[in-house]
C-alpha cells in the first residue's frame, strides 16, 4: 500500500466532516477552470475523497466519463451519494485498475504531499492518459512537516514550486506545461499545475 495507514485513519475520520470546509469546495472548483476539461471523454480524480472534484465536472462537462478512486471507505461512501453515476473504486494510487491509455484528464488535489515516493503514482498517471492527455495537480506551498498529533510528515517542499515539482515529475516521465497560483481567503496558498508526459524521442 502507498500510503500510511496512519493517513488513511485520518481521512476515514474526516468523511463525515469533508465537504463542509470552504477552502475544500473552492479548491475543487477552481481546480476544474484551471484543468478546462471540455471535451475530455475520461477523467479520473485520484485520491478522489468525497468526490467534490468529480461532482464539479459532471455538472459542467455532463458528457463525460467520471472515473474517482481512493482507498478510504467511508470517503468513496460519501461520493457514491453525491455521484451515483459515476465509477468510484478503492484502489491504491501506485496500481490503478485502469487500462492503459484510457484517460483524457488525470486530476489528484492535494495528495502528494502524502507519499513518501510519489514516482509509481505518477506513473501510473503516465501510464493511463491517452496520447495528447494531461495531469492536473493542486499542491501545498508550504515547507515540510514533521509527524505531528495526526501521527504522519507531510513532504510540501518537493511540490510546492513549479520548479520542484518538474523535478519531482521527471522521473515519471512528465513535464509542468502550465501552472498558477490559488491563494484563499483561509491563508491557504496551492500550486495548480499541468502536466504532460514528455514527447518519446525516436
Amino acid at each position: 500500500m502507498t500510503t500510511d495507514p496512519a493517513v488513511l485513519a485520518e481521512y476515514e475520520s474526516r468523511a463525515r466532516t469533508y465537504d463542509a470546509s470552504a477552502v475544500h469546495r473552492a479548491l475543487a472548483g477552481a481546480v476544474v477552470d484551471f484543468a478546462r476539461p471540455d471535451g475530455a471523454g475520461t477523467v479520473v480524480d485520484v485520491a478522489t475523497g468525497t468526490g467534490l472534484v468529480l461532482r464539479i465536472l459532471a455538472r459542467r462537462s455532463p458528457s463525460a466519463r467520471t472515473v474517482g478512486l481512493d482507498l478510504a471507505p467511508s470517503m468513496l461512501a460519501v461520493a457514491r451519494d453525491a455521484l451515483p453515476r459515476a465509477t468510484l473504486l478503492r484502489a491504491d494510487a501506485a496500481a490503478l485498475p485502469l487500462a492503459d491509455g484510457c484517460a483524457d484528464l488525470v486530476t489528484c488535489v492535494t495528495a502528494l504531499h502524502l507519499l513518501p515516493d510519489p514516482t509509481p503514482v505518477l506513473r501510473e498517471w503516465a501510464r493511463v492518459l491517452r496520447p495528447g492527455g494531461r495531469a492536473v495537480t493542486a499542491t501545498f506551498r508550504i515547507a515540510d512537516r514533521p509527524a505531528g498529533s495526526r501521527g504522519f510528515p507531510t513532504f510540501h517542499t518537493r511540490t510546492a514550486s513549479p520548479a520542484a515539482l518538474a523535478r519531482t515529475v521527471a522521473p515519471a516521465g512528465l513535464r509542468v506545461t502550465r501552472h498558477r497560483t490559488w491563494d484563499h481567503d483561509s491563508g491557504d496558498s496551492l500550486l495548480l499545475a499541468e502536466l504532460e508526459p514528455v514527447p518519446r524521442t525516436a
